[in-house]
């Protein structure tokens, strides 16, 4: 069937060809004659023209004419022609040259017929390429005229028009993308940017219609629908400005992700989604040496630890992109671990990508993993995070963060592992609640493990404030509050955090593991702190309501733990600059490791017998800083 399909269509094509090259030597004789042909120069066309539609269609056969799919025509396809087209008009001018010397013939008539040869017939297979670009999947019959109009009529109808925010190379990648896709409903109608020497000037035939601030008129002059915020590099005053205008405009908008959240770094419709936090926040991009990056993942085998968390799966994706020899997901919760395998598998091929359903609290399981696939790099993710749920269950927290941590550490020694980086949080700092401070245990214990010399690894501490969009983050509580029509809840109006994305968290881990000699806590510069009632009222206004009118903001009072202000940096840890502008580092402190090994042997016993107050007890002990919240 399918060579039948193809022999018919291979038929057409010929015939079509013939056609025109029989057109252009006719065209040819017409025009070098001024349309008044001689008798004996019209004999010899007649003579002539079976020999070279002869010639030229076999070259064209030869040269692979009729194996590209013309709704693909390139710039390849055009070089293609001129040399099948040159070719074959040699041929002919040497049969003539051999036979006669030109008596009986025009010369010049061979040159205008190869110049009418490549433009017929490239510019035949260019209206084809257009008529698929313009009129989506449906292909009417070549002897249905009708129905390109009745296709005309229906894409004006089904199509959104659409302004794209940002003249740059992110708003012309997108709108190629737009105008080759046939399947995406949506006609450019213009662009809108600050930079004047845009304006007024066009995009493949598009026009940049003024600046982003005179989007209310030029929305209604250009008819658009909706409109996309393609800017990528946008920091977050200016993204709100953009938003506040769209909104005020009352017209639907999308937005293009921050090249960081892109990790191929490639920009197409599929990252196009709607604003969120995140584009809010106002920082530039980490810019990551990938090359050093690269030198200690590539071909290596790496570990990660709660691969299917919010920060552990990012981290794989990002990992993935310097092609490690294999990526260990080690994760307990077996839904996520499915997911990121599935994704991963799927997005890189050639990469083994290995699913552990296991736990970092039991010890010979772990052994077991290490020894059967031996990895060099371990990037530890997992962890208890929830606040107000380990200040009830305190336990859990040692269990997991501290008894767990150390589980990996002695492991991964015993097994001569290259680095070793341990995830820690701005909560670790002068600590107020068990989670903070079975961080900051565990801290300790990675800090003197590297120091002791114990081991040849780098033992590396990365510490970073709040994450927006992972699981335990404010801002999914807030989002469900507001799809329920409020109130949206605030412990105090006062309180402040440090905030970072998810794609910034994973480049910082991955940077640290690339400059870390071991001992190090590295952590970004994460500007100002904001206020938690702020980001409520943003999150308010970018669902399309306005706080303390639509929706309520209620204040509730600290939970159990919580402090209004988060630190960065504890006493007697001092910051040493870096190579990268956008990450500091701090020198731990000095630290007996049998001393701590005893205290955490005494933390394990308490924990066993979930003895509460104890347990803060001897947490103060181990760290002077720690004062639990009442």
């Amino acid at each position: 069937m399918k060579f039948k399909i193809f022999y018919k269509k291979f038929l057409v094509i010929f015939f079509v060809d013939m056609l025109l090259l029989a057109a252009a030597m006719i065209g040819a004789h017409l025009i070098r004659f001024e349309f008044s042909i001689p008798i004996h120069f019209a004999q010899s066309l007649k003579s002539l023209l079976p020999w070279v539609l002869l010639v030229k269609l076999c070259c064209f056969y030869m040269l692979n004419l009729y194996r590209g799919m013309w709704r693909y025509t390139s710039i390849v396809d055009l070089l293609n022609i001129i040399k099948a087209s040159t070719v074959s008009t040699l041929l002919i001018i040497s049969f003539i040259l051999f036979k006669s010397s030109f008596i009986g013939y025009s010369r010049s008539v061979f040159l205008i017929d190869w110049f009418l040869t490549i433009l017929f017939i490239a510019g035949f297979r260019l209206c084809v390429r257009l008529f698929f670009e313009r009129f989506s999947k449906e292909r009417p019959s070549p002897s249905d005229f009708l129905s390109i109009f009745r296709i005309l009529s229906k894409r004006k109808k089904d199509r959104k028009n659409l302004i794209i925010i940002g003249a740059g190379n992110c708003g012309e990648n997108i709108f190629r993308e737009i105008h080759n896709n046939t399947t995406l409903r949506y006609n450019i109608v213009g662009f809108l940017d600050d930079s004047k020497n845009k304006i007024g000037r066009t995009i493949h035939g598009v026009p940049v219609l003024g600046r982003i601030d005179d989007i209310t008129v030029l929305i209604k002059k250009g008819k658009a629908d909706e409109a996309l915020i393609a800017i990528p590099s946008a920091r977050g005053q200016q993204m709100r400005r953009i938003v506040e205008l769209c909104k005020s405009s009352d017209i639907p908008f999308k937005t293009i992700p921050g090249y960081g959240e892109l990790i191929d770094g490639k920009v197409t419709t599929n990252a196009i989604r709607e604003v969120a936090y995140r584009d809010l926040l106002g920082r530039d991009m980490i810019k990551l040496d990938e090359k050093q990056i690269g030198a200690y993942l590539q071909g290596q085998n790496v570990l990660v630890t709660g691969a299917g968390g919010s920060i552990g799966s990012e981290l794989c994706r990002q990992i993935c992109r310097f092609k490690p020899m294999s990526i260990l997901l080690f994760e307990r919760a077996e839904s996520p671990l499915y997911e990121i395998e599935l994704e991963l598998k799927k997005n890189f091929l050639d990469l083994n990508v290995v699913p552990i359903l296991a736990d970092i609290q039991d010890k010979l399981q772990i052994k077991k993993v290490f020894k059967k696939y031996k990895p060099q790099t371990v990037f530890h993710a997992a962890a208890y995070k929830h606040v107000p749920m380990l200040e009830l269950q305190p336990w859990k927290a040692l269990e997991n963060n501290i008894l767990g941590t150390a589980n990996l550490i002695e492991i991964s020694s015993k097994f001569n592992i290259e680095r070793f980086v341990f995830v820690s949080t701005d909560k670790a700092v002068r600590p107020t609640n068990i989670m903070g401070a079975s961080k900051r245990v565990a801290e300790m214990l990675v800090n003197c493990h590297n120091k002791n010399g114990l081991s040849k690894a780098r033992f590396i501490i990365v510490r970073f404030g709040n994450v927006v969009g992972s699981v335990g983050s404010v801002v999914p509580l807030f989002k469900k509050q507001i799809e329920r029509g409020g109130p949206v809840t605030v412990t105090h109006p006062d309180v402040t955090r440090y905030f970072m994305t998810i794609p910034e968290a994973s480049q910082l881990i991955l940077q640290a593991g690339a400059m870390g000699k071991g001992g190090e806590i590295y952590l970004l510069d994460m500007g100002t702190t904001i206020k938690i009632s702020d980001m409520a009222r943003d999150l308010i206004r970018l669902s399309g309501f306005e706080p303390d009118i639509d929706i309520k903001i209620e204040y509730i009072g600290l939970r159990p733990g919580e402090k209004l202000y988060e630190e960065l940096i504890t006493e007697g840890e001092n910051i040493v600059p870096t190579s990268h502008e956008k990450i500091m580092v701090l020198k731990g402190m000095e630290c007996n490791l049998q001393i701590l090994n005893g205290q955490i042997d005494e933390l394990a016993i308490l924990a066993a017998n979930q003895e509460e107050k104890k347990i803060k007890a001897k947490l103060k002990e181990i760290i002077p800083e720690y004062s639990p919240a009442h």
